[in-house]
């Protein structure tokens, strides 16, 4: 971890932030620190703060700041440690159907384990997982912590389409696909709760930063039940430390 962070230009409207160069928890969070302190202090001229696993991206309007003035404002915070400024960390439960139709892929990362399936499942669920970043598609969560047993390769060829609320495992990660699309991580299972909304704000129900704890369904029938009430309205997503 650096204790002085890179900062770099990044063309002309943005500065990165570089706090190290490998994943690790304690590096992400100083990253999010510091996206909460430039937000909480409102300095003037930026556009976005995009934090990744160990940089923070900050975009800004060249017409209302520049690089040096940017970078005055970011050194200071570092300097007096007024980063720490991130709000209590947030615990996402994604209720999850496991197997089956849901989780087609799941047998292959328990013989790749060597473990039964109720072992990939207590397994899965049973850690909370850190969201490094939100990835390729709208609200897509990266989350750090997967148990090492777990570990699985991609697909050799990714399917043309996974279904949204899939729930599933890329060498040493795991993450959910909000919305269909192109993919090709090993599904083992699914939620039934909408994870991206465009119509909300912000439409994203899990933010980096937060954590990730997936809760095993008991069978097709509470998927089913959950997903009228998230149709209709009446579900409503635990958030454990949530304001």
């Amino acid at each position: 971890m650096n204790e002085n962070p890179v900062i770099l230009p990044v063309g002309d409207k943005a500065l990165l932030i570089e706090f190290g160069d490998s994943i690790d928890p304690a590096i992400n969070r100083r990253v999010h620190d510091l996206a909460a302190s430039i937000e909480s202090a409102d300095v003037a001229g930026v556009v976005e703060l995009i934090p990744t696993y160990r940089s923070l991206l900050i975009s800004y309007d060249p017409m209302t700041t520049s690089p040096d003035l940017l970078s005055a404002a970011v050194t200071d915070s570092l300097a007096s440690g007024s980063e720490k400024l991130s709000a209590p960390r947030r615990t996402v439960h994604v209720p999850t159907l496991y197997g089956s139709e849901y989780g087609p892929d799941i047998e292959f990362v328990a013989r790749n384990a060597g473990l039964s399936n109720k072992q990939v499942v207590d397994i899965h669920s049973g850690v909370d997982y850190l969201v490094y970043g939100m990835g390729f598609s709208p609200g897509f969560p990266y989350l750090g912590g997967l148990d090492d047993r777990l570990a699985a390769p991609r697909l050799d060829s990714p399917r043309t389409e996974v279904a949204a609320g899939s729930v599933g495992i890329a060498e040493s990660q795991t993450g959910v696909y909000p919305v269909a699309s192109p993919g090709g991580w090993r599904l083992i299972g699914r939620t039934p709760i909408r994870l991206f909304d465009p119509d909300i704000d912000p439409p994203s129900v899990i933010q980096a930063g937060d954590h990730v704890r997936f809760v095993p369904l008991s069978g097709p029938d509470e998927f089913e039940r959950i997903g009228r009430q998230v149709k209709d309205g009446t579900f409503s997503v635990t958030i454990d430390g949530a304001l």
